[in-house]
């Protein structure tokens, strides 16, 4: 009898669905807006409806498990999201159990930049990889790690904040409350505060013209623009984010030792601005018995990394549970 999954990656924006077999194939989907301002039960019903559609007429028997994918922070061991800033209202709410209770199929919740990782461990770019670190660089910084072929999740499964360990000690301060987080320091928006301050003490660049003089329209992205056509403040802006980047790797190569880092996100869509000067900071600042075998590798699985995230999880924990 043929055995699939329940999966869902539940964002600010947008919550998929899918139906899944333990390889990664999906055989239904369905998305749906998360209209996250209408509060709490109606984007949960909007989950459940979503789940639904893709569970069709499947037999119930068929249905293993369901795995979510959530922003956090929430704690995957209790199944509870703690707090997410783009889910108003979202305080210690059980979603775990809500959907649980709603199907009566074992689920399991995990935070999706964790679960990327994970995804990428068992379907992507790090298959076969025992220990590899996974690094989204976009608006934050996040990520996960894979030691021995197990998630690393901590004592209350907050483990793992790669964009927010100490890289400047007298840097600005972090959202998250903390001082000179690498997410201060080469995330998108740290690319543009950066570019800001540069302008704003004079320096000449192309983004003047571009933002009509107006310092607040500078982004991530129109940085990037203007270094391919030559400006020199936003190649140095640019390169300067990806020395921190690299500092920050630098730490990860000397706390975990893994054999691979993937690295997504928009703004790993800099490319060579970002890399070569990350690659100069890790080979000056670690021994080449960290990096001479690394390799450091985009993500494979795009927009599903989400929801084969959700399925690892659930077969990992299901996994466990039959062996331990």
């Amino acid at each position: 009898m043929a055995e699939y999954y329940l999966t869902a990656d539940i964002g600010g924006t947008q919550i998929r669905a899918a139906l899944c077999d333990a390889e990664g194939r999906v055989y239904r989907r369905a998305n749906d807006l998360t209209r996250a301002a209408e509060g709490q039960d109606a984007v949960i019903g909007r989950i459940k409806a979503a789940l639904s559609q893709v569970m069709g007429d499947t037999p119930s028997e068929q249905i293993r498990g369901i795995g979510l994918a959530a922003p956090g922070p929430l704690d995957p061991k209790r199944g509870i999201i703690v707090f997410a800033p783009n889910l108003y209202g979202w305080h210690n709410v059980p979603l775990r159990q809500i959907i649980q209770d709603h199907f009566g199929f074992p689920t399991f919740l995990g935070n999706d930049a964790n679960l990327a990782a994970l995804a990428e461990h068992h379907f992507g770019a790090g298959r076969g990889v025992h220990n590899l670190i996974y690094i989204t660089v976009s608006t934050g910084i996040g990520g996960g790690i894979i030691v021995d072929d197990r998630l690393l999740l901590g004592e209350h499964g907050f483990a793992a904040e790669i964009g927010h360990h100490t890289i400047d000690a007298d840097g600005v301060r972090c959202n998250c409350g903390n001082i000179g987080c690498l997410e201060t320091l080469a995330s998108g928006p740290a690319i543009a505060r950066m570019a800001r301050e540069a302008i704003a003490a004079g320096e000449p660049s192309l983004l003047r013209d571009m933002t009509s003089e107006d310092p607040d329209q500078i982004t991530g992205k129109l940085v990037y623009e203007a270094a391919v056509k030559g400006d020199a403040l936003a190649t140095h802006v640019l390169n300067r984010a990806g020395h921190y980047l690299g500092v920050g790797i630098v730490n990860l190569l000397h706390l975990f030792n893994p054999a691979m880092i993937i690295i997504g996100g928009s703004v790993a869509k800099a490319g060579d601005f970002l890399f070569e000067p990350m690659w100069e900071t890790i080979r000056d600042r670690s021994h080449p018995i960290y990096w001479e075998n690394l390799r450091i590798v985009p993500p494979e699985l795009g927009d599903d990394v989400g929801l084969l995230g959700a399925l690892s999880l659930v077969l990992d924990e299901q996994s466990a549970d039959s062996t331990g």
